[in-house]
């Protein structure tokens, strides 16, 4: 029995030694299986950095670029219903440069850093068109393996860029955020334990459809195109983000990137930014690519990434979404739990929202999201 009670003192000591030793991994663990709980998740969404690992980004040295106040919009009689079964937490409602509504709700301020989740895709997307214009990466036709060599026997070794952008990469993923098992839920663990997101891409290994053959979205393909702009460039993404996009678009606070245990950012969502900050983003895209008279992005990329032009997916075009039934000019940015960066270029009218709406799966609820905002714009 004394032996007895000596292995297992000795056991309960490991255990807990371990659990020290591990105990940033297991909390992060922990904040992945409660992000979404419906007593956190506001909160979760405006302090990603209280719960993962993060890398904070430079917004430059130059000024904040004015978003003057313009006269007060006639909003929708229903806006208010819609807010609050939305759970929305930011709306910001640009016109012509100007501020024309801002509102913040449950508990929130204009001073939070708000989780893109899929937003973050667009950033990138308008990321790889200045890299393809200073040369770095020769055709949009080249395969992802030219760039990122570590993917070669995976999954996407034989898919091109233009493949990914249009998330017709055909890799099997299982992006169901309701199923514990998905791949979506594997790749929120290999985050929440500091594991590498390469390894987990090239880790994939099974094709549903043949690259090109089909539309189908899959979030992993935008970490593809990360590891593709790494490779041809040779920096990593916060550095070429910040010098190309976020100084130019003169920002008011400094965003960060959610990382893997590899400093590797989270491009695919992990990207955090005030509200009126990625209203500056999609008024640069509505413009065409210009902010405060500089070209940011190359109008023709501009052009081609919002167009729609996935196989089979005519709604998407190059990690941007064009709403069924939109006028020209009409596509958004759009992320889970409902953050959006919708533009109506004609009425140059953006409309940023970030929200924690839990039911943002139901079917028709994204299309009673497009309606909302465009009751707003066409009544500016």
């Amino acid at each position: 029995m004394k032996r007895f009670l000596q292995i297992v003192v000795l056991l309960v000591l490991v255990l807990a030694s371990a659990a020290f030793w591990k105990r940033e991994e297991i909390q992060r663990l922990m904040a992945v299986n409660s992000l979404f709980a419906p007593d956190r998740i506001v909160r979760n969404f405006s302090s990603m950095d209280a719960l993962f690992l993060t890398r904070p980004m430079s917004r430059g040295d130059g000024p904040v670029s004015p978003l003057p106040a313009g006269p007060a919009a006639t909003l929708p009689p229903d806006l208010a219903a819609w807010v609050e079964d939305r759970q929305v937490t930011a709306l910001v409602v640009l016109q012509n440069g100007q501020i024309r509504h801002e509102s913040y709700y449950l508990g929130t301020t204009d001073q939070d850093l708000r989780i893109s989740w899929s937003m973050a895709k667009s950033f990138l997307a308008a990321l790889l068109g200045i890299v393809m214009a200073e040369g770095k990466i020769g055709s949009l036709d080249d395969q992802v393996t030219v760039y990122a060599p570590a993917l070669k026997g995976s999954a996407y070794d034989g898919a091109t860029i233009r493949n990914v952008l249009n998330m017709a990469s055909g890799v099997k993923f299982n992006e169901d955020y309701l199923d514990f098992w998905s791949d979506i839920n594997k790749m929120g663990r290999v985050l929440a334990l500091g594991q590498s997101m390469d390894a987990f891409a090239t880790g994939l290994t099974v094709r549903e459809f043949e690259p090109g053959q089909q539309w189908q979205y899959v979030s992993i393909d935008t970490h593809v195109i990360g590891m593709v702009i790494r490779g041809a460039t040779g920096e990593d993404i916060p550095p070429l983000l910040e010098r190309h996009i976020l100084a130019p678009l003169g920002l008011e606070a400094a965003p960060y990137y959610v990382t893997d245990g590899f400093g590797v950012s989270f491009v695919l969502g992990g990207l955090n930014m005030r509200t009126r900050d990625y209203a500056r983003f999609g008024a640069m895209i509505a413009a065409g690519g210009q902010w405060q008279g500089q070209q940011v992005v190359p109008a023709d990329w501009v052009r081609d990434m919002i167009a729609p032009s996935a196989p089979g997916g005519e709604g998407y075009g190059f990690q941007w979404w064009v709403p069924e039934g939109s006028a020209p000019g009409e596509v958004m940015a759009r992320g889970i739990y409902g953050q959006y960066v919708f533009i109506d270029s004609a009425r140059d009218v953006v409309i940023a929202v970030n929200a924690a709406d839990r039911r943002f799966r139901e079917a028709g609820r994204d299309t009673e999201d497009v309606a909302m905002f465009r009751k707003i714009a066409a009544g500016l």
